[in-house]
């Protein structure tokens, strides 16, 4: 058997040595040396795990056949269900639904066994979302407490289950490793030997992972490079509506997005998510502005509101929610320089109403309208839904997708303005406005 032990290994120059350190003395950077298992062999033993060659005209490479997780829209954006041996890690903001959409898939998997590993809850809290999820047969879902990641492989050889779920990766440790749960060689270490045991098992696996308050994956860049795919939750806590992105996906489309409700009785897919953002909005009012924004390859209709007020400050407040706020800060310097609005001693606040975040430029000539409303204390027609890219010289641009926006704006009852209908930003606002 090999011989294992930690070293520290600065991530920058290579440098290692037996004891953690601030600094890499090497290379001086701080906080690069991360605790990494090394494995001393024999000559023998190298010679006997070289790795194979092989021909590609002799590689196998037929596909073999998914498996629905239960919950259609998540099989949607994950291409159609899981692949044997597929690890997909999923993160969002403590609150926002993970665990409730993995308890969901456990329940509902129409495999013969389930693997949970409660490393965050107890099994009877488990239970009790089970419980509160209502409706739903538990089959053959059996629940671990563990935060021991040798353990937990060796659980999954010995019941070899048909899907395994970590909840979650951040409270895993490996003892053959020093640091605490959490740090960034424990979730390497313990992500790599969940997944070797995945892939070598052919086990679909679910990983639950923490987010930073900077909004990142927590744990080392190299988590998301070790799974297969990476969804990402998106909404506020204290709305109902969230998007699951697909960030990464080595068996599917990387640019599609899943809406789900949450209700009482867990996350529920949306089918008609456009119709859900517009629910609550109010016509006729200055500031507000209809826009149509693609999500992937599904369009959405959100509504863009906008407030200015006479500015108390030498420099007046810009503050934007759900947008960029750099992008906003740009949008504002093109209607003072070519739309010629005075906006140097206003606030200006932007919010997309329903929690979710754009990043989509189809929604500039929006914000733009939005802005110029309220600042003008005019409304805009309430079945006009704004479309475009906004550049620097003030003119509106097409976007990518248009006619696909323009199908889901009169499916409920919006038309569409866009560049075609106005080659400026001073244009649209004229037409629209004055």
């Amino acid at each position: 058997m090999p011989k294992v032990h930690s070293q520290f290994i600065c991530q920058q120059c290579g440098y290692s040595q037996s004891r953690w350190a601030g600094k890499c003395p090497s290379c001086d950077t701080w906080n690069s040396l991360v605790e990494t298992v090394k494995q001393v062999q024999s000559s023998r033993l190298k010679v006997q795990n070289k790795g194979k060659v092989y021909k590609l005209s002799e590689v196998k490479t037929e596909e073999k056949g998914r498996r629905g997780t239960g919950e259609a829209e998540l099989d949607n954006i994950l291409g159609g269900g899981l692949v044997p041996g597929m690890v997909v890690l999923v993160a969002g903001e403590p609150g926002i639904g993970k665990s409730t959409l993995l308890t969901q898939v456990a329940t509902g998997w129409k495999g013969k066994k389930v693997l949970y590993i409660c490393g965050e809850e107890s099994a009877g809290q488990v239970g009790l979302r089970v419980t509160r999820l209502g409706n739903r047969k538990a089959g053959d879902v059996l629940l671990m407490e563990s935060t021991d990641a040798d353990e937990i492989v060796g659980k999954i050889e010995e019941e070899k289950p048909e899907m395994v779920i970590v909840d979650s990766i951040q409270t895993l440790t490996t003892s053959e490793l020093m640091g605490t749960a959490g740090s960034v060689g424990q979730v390497r270490e313990c992500a790599q030997r969940l997944t070797w045991q995945a892939k070598r098992l052919e086990i679909p696996m679910f990983l639950v992972g923490h987010v930073t308050k900077e909004g990142n994956i927590a744990g080392p860049a190299v988590l998301m490079h070790v799974v297969d795919t990476v969804l990402w939750f998106e909404g506020e806590r204290s709305q109902s509506l969230r998007l699951v992105r697909v960030v990464k996906n080595r068996f599917g489309p990387t640019d599609d997005v899943g809406v789900f409700e949450m209700t009482e009785r867990g996350l529920v897919a949306v089918g008609n998510p456009s119709k859900l953002l517009l629910a609550q909005r109010v016509k006729n009012v200055s500031g507000s502005v209809v826009s149509v924004v693609m999500e992937g390859t599904r369009p959405l209709l959100v509504e863009i509101q906008a407030l200015t007020t006479p500015s108390a400050a030498a420099i007046p407040r810009r503050i934007a929610t759900g947008v960029d706020f750099a992008r906003m800060q740009t949008l504002v310097a093109v209607l003072s320089a070519r739309a010629g609005l005075r906006l140097s001693d206003v606030d200006i606040f932007v919010n997309v109403t329903g929690g979710i975040r754009l990043a989509d430029r189809g929604v500039d000539l929006a914000i733009c309208l939005a802005v110029a409303s309220a600042f003008l204390n005019r409304s805009l027609p309430a079945e006009v839904a704004a479309v475009g890219e906004v550049g620097l010289l003030g003119e509106v641009r097409k976007v990518a997708g248009l006619d696909r926006r323009v199908k889901e704006a009169k499916k409920l009852g919006y038309k569409v303005a866009s560049a075609e209908s106005g080659k400026s930003v001073a244009a649209a606002i004229t037409k629209l406005l004055v």
